[in-house]
């Protein structure tokens, strides 16, 4: 086959397209030839395997020589479209292309050398890069100054080729650039990297920039998983100054077929005998038990933020209405606790068993990190990059330290906990990208173990805004209790001896993926009787106390609705039942009996959540009127000492509050000190 010609090449490729038919006796290319005619495609998708079929020594020289092949297979494509429809084959000749797909032995990117150079190549990876598209010329018109004819000079390198001298006068330097003469085809560049899950320990993860042109430009994003097919170059370097090259090249790739394979979570390879073992945990009584028992099983206890992690992992469907408005499935959960409590530990867990799921730390995070960044490459083009919740999309993001990030990273997450969106708009890019991922998120308290005597939003360091963005908020408290303790110190002393699970779990950790995986398809519905029991406990929740205190909003009824959906999911039901709504509640009463109580008076009350609780906001209020009542009509100056003294003169505030009253008035702007010890109100 090496050794044929141009022409007899072309022959033996138009045979191929002409006569391969499979064994069912379809004729698939001639059908493919007359759809790209019926629907305008100026591409021709032809798999390897197909070839490999037919001949195997020509499978083996488009594989070994592209550059050879690849021409020869355009032509014999356009000679086979020009039979069907010639009018349709010359409008489409410069932008035709053939797309080789499912070329087998796929080479990881991190074995892509100097052996493949010039080769054509197929591997996977994720793209976390994406330039704008930019006109490239394929064929460049110069005119000659000298008498005016156009020359056509064909395109290559990105380095523009000018023509060594005009057709008509032999003129050797006076050209001018035609731009409305010159063809241009659409070019992009996208970086591929590793596969997190590919990567082997201690090395950092390598990429490759890809090349696309004509109809591949704009088809994947930053975050997409894929397989590609393409052509290793070699790219020279070159250091300031004209014409200075070093013999140093770059590797790129130049894209010929790009599959996504990210477009949902990768697919759990189920053998029939998988599913039917996932079938059977689902119909045994106590399988939602055996589940919660089965996540993470190396940590000893916490059996709520367990389920919580279990449904968190499932989650609920996500709801497109006809006017295009998204319902976010997703479950957001955040752990606050003392240290050593294992948070770390269930957070890279989730990240594991989801199926896809990213492990970051709070503080190597930054807001580009996170979400998504534009970056300006060397040569100039603007590039968006993708971060680890957009990287995470329709998956689990776990944060760990999530109090150690400063706050204006930690604010770009509101609208990707909420809207399930990243939007970027820098550098000329406008872009909206997919994070649809669950975050779970652990944070440390404020004074080093969470203060009993302090509300949540006294003992972690977190905006009010983005709290109420968490579906569940768990508190985990290290209180010494010999009991317990003991429990605790023999699993893990078991844990470290055996160097295996204390507890054999009821079910396995690559069967759990695959359950979990498995799970995530199904849509529930919501029967009456669910919803008549969300329904109920919303209302007696919204009618708590008295009048001026926050309950809880339709957020949190939301919330009540992804869990419950999420709990029929995990149990494989088609329907939310009565008893799923009742676990749902069951879970965020747990929550609202650790975060939503107000220490001061014990009561649940959820203005702890939003800012202050009723008690903190009568106190505040009777300040306020305390200092009117001082300034007088004529807003004179109040003494701090005098405000002091008459505060607690009500009986209502001690001296520490009074006092502590004071100094948070003046810090928050409500009131200004204009000398010492005198204060005026704003």
């Amino acid at each position: 086959m090496s050794d044929l010609t141009e022409a007899a090449l072309s022959d033996a490729l138009e045979r191929f397209l002409k006569s391969f038919t499979t064994a069912s006796g379809d004729d698939v290319y001639r059908s493919r030839i007359s759809q790209m005619i019926a629907t305008g495609r100026k591409s021709l998708v032809v798999d390897y395997n197909d070839i490999m079929l037919h001949n195997y020594e020509l499978a083996n020289l488009v594989r070994s020589d592209p550059d050879r092949v690849l021409p020869s297979f355009k032509k014999a494509t356009y000679e086979s479209l020009r039979t069907e429809n010639p009018s349709y084959a010359e409008s489409i000749r410069r932008d035709l292309n053939v797309r080789i797909r499912n070329l087998q032995d796929k080479v990881p990117i991190r074995n892509i050398s100097t052996e493949h150079l010039d080769q054509l190549i197929s591997f996977a990876g994720i793209v976390v890069r994406t330039s704008d598209v930019k006109p490239l010329a394929s064929e460049a018109a110069f005119k000659c100054i000298k008498c005016g004819h156009v020359n056509k000079v064909p395109q290559t390198k990105m380095i523009l080729r000018r023509p060594r001298g005009c057709e008509e006068c032999d003129e050797k330097k006076m050209f001018e650039l035609v731009e409305k003469e010159t063809t241009f085809i659409d070019y992009q560049i996208i970086r591929m990297q590793e596969l997190p899950e590919e990567l082997p320990p201690g090395q950092l993860p390598q990429s490759f920039d890809v090349s696309f042109i004509g109809d591949l430009v704009n088809i994947c994003r930053p975050g997409d998983r894929v397989i590609l097919t393409g052509t290793v170059r070699a790219e020279p370097e070159y250091t300031q100054g004209k014409g200075r090259q070093l013999t140093l090249f770059r590797s790129s790739i130049e894209g010929n077929y790009v599959e996504i394979i990210g477009k949902e979570p990768e697919e759990t390879q189920l053998t029939k005998e998988d599913e039917a073992r996932i079938k059977s945990i689902a119909k045994e009584q106590n399988a939602y038990k055996r589940l919660i028992e089965s996540v993470a099983p190396a940590i000893y206890g916490h059996d709520t933020l367990k389920e919580a992690v279990l449904l968190m992992t499932i989650g609920a469907p996500r709801q497109t209405l006809p006017d295009g408005t998204t319902i976010r499935g997703d479950i957001n959960v955040l752990l606050v606790g003392d240290p050593g409590t294992a948070k770390s530990e269930l957070l890279k867990y989730a990240a594991r068993t989801a199926p896809r799921g990213l492990y970051t730390s709070g503080r190597g995070a930054t807001a580009a990190g996170l979400t998504a960044a534009v970056v300006r490459e060397k040569n100039g083009m603007m590039m968006l990059e993708a971060g680890a919740v957009v990287l995470a999309d329709l998956g689990v993001a776990s944060i760990d330290e999530f109090d150690k990030m400063r706050n204006e990273d930690r604010s770009a997450l509101h609208e990707c906990m909420e809207q399930q969106t990243v939007s970027v708009a820098k550098g000329g890019i406008v872009a909206t990208l997919n994070a649809r991922t669950s975050i779970l998120a652990a944070a440390n308290p404020v004074f080093g173990k969470y203060d009993e005597f302090r509300n949540i939003a006294e003992n972690v360091n977190l905006p009010i805004p983005l709290l109420t963005r968490f579906d569940l908020i768990f508190v985990i408290r290290d209180k010494p209790d010999r009991s317990q303790d003991e429990e605790l110190a023999k699993h893990v002393l078991a844990l470290h001896r055996r160097g295996e699970y204390v507890k054999v779990p009821p079910i396995d950790f690559e069967l759990l993926r695959k359950y979990l995986s498995y799970a995530k398809k199904s849509a529930p519905k919501l029967t009456p009787e669910a919803e008549n029991m969300l329904l109920d406990y919303y209302l007696r929740m919204r009618g708590i106390g008295s009048d001026s205190m926050i309950t809880v909003t339709a957020r949190q009824l939301e919330g009540l609705i992804r869990l419950s959906t999420a709990r029929a999911r995990v149990l494989l039901r088609e329907e939310v039942t009565e008893d799923d709504a009742m676990q749902a509640i069951s879970l965020m009463r747990r929550m609202f009996e650790t975060v939503g109580v107000d220490v001061k008076t014990g009561k649940v009350d959820l203005g702890v959540l939003h800012g202050k609780p009723l008690s903190e906001r009568n106190v505040l209020q009777l300040a306020l009127d305390m200092f009117k009542q001082l300034e007088g009509a004529n807003k004179n100056p109040v003494e701090g000492k005098r405000f002091v003294e008459e505060m607690i003169a009500t009986g209502k505030v001690e001296s520490e509050e009074a006092k502590r009253l004071l100094h948070d008035m003046n810090r928050t702007g409500l009131i200004y000190e204009i000398k010492p010890g005198f204060y005026r109100k704003l």
